[in-house]
C-alpha cells in the first residue's frame, strides 16, 4: 500500500515532546482561516470530526485527517509532515515552541496511485 501521509524524523521528535506534555495527539488540515493549509497538531479529541473529514493515515501514532474540500486539492500527492522554525497563526500545539508543522508534497507515480488505500470519510478512530 502507498502511504498517503508520512513524517520526517525531525517532526517526529517534536511530536514526542508534545505528547509528553499533552498526551495523545492528532493532526487535522482544514484549508480554513489562519494557517488552514498547514497541518494542526491537537490533543486527540480536541477537534470534533464529522462526515466531511477524511482519515488519511497514521503518522508517529497520530491520526491524520483532512477536510474533504482540502483533499480535492491534495489527492494526487503524497504528503510529508515536517517542522520549521517560525511562529504560525494557528492553534497547533507546537506554536509556543517557536515552531510550526508544514506539509511537503510530491505527486504519486502511476504505480503508487494504483496502490493507494481507499479513503475513509466520517471515520472517527
Amino acid at each position: 500500500m502507498t502511504e498517503r501521509v508520512k513524517i520526517t524524523e525531525r517532526a517526529a521528535k517534536i511530536i514526542d515532546q508534545l505528547r509528553e506534555r499533552h498526551g495523545e495527539l492528532m493532526f487535522h488540515q482544514s484549508g480554513g482561516c489562519c494557517d488552514g493549509s498547514s497541518p494542526m497538531c491537537l490533543e486527540k479529541g480536541d477537534l470534533l470530526l464529522n462526515e466531511t473529514d477524511i482519515w488519511l493515515g497514521n503518522i508517529h501514532d497520530c491520526d491524520f485527517y483532512m477536510s474533504q474540500d482540502q483533499f480535492q486539492y491534495w489527492q494526487h500527492t503524497q504528503l510529508t509532515v515536517d517542522v520549521t522554525t517560525g511562529r504560525g497563526s494557528s492553534f497547533s500545539l507546537e506554536i509556543p515552541l517557536g515552531l510550526r508543522f508544514i506539509i511537503k508534497s510530491r505527486m504519486y507515480t502511476p504505480q503508487e496511485q494504483l496502490n493507494l488505500p481507499k479513503i475513509r470519510t466520517g471515520d472517527i478512530l
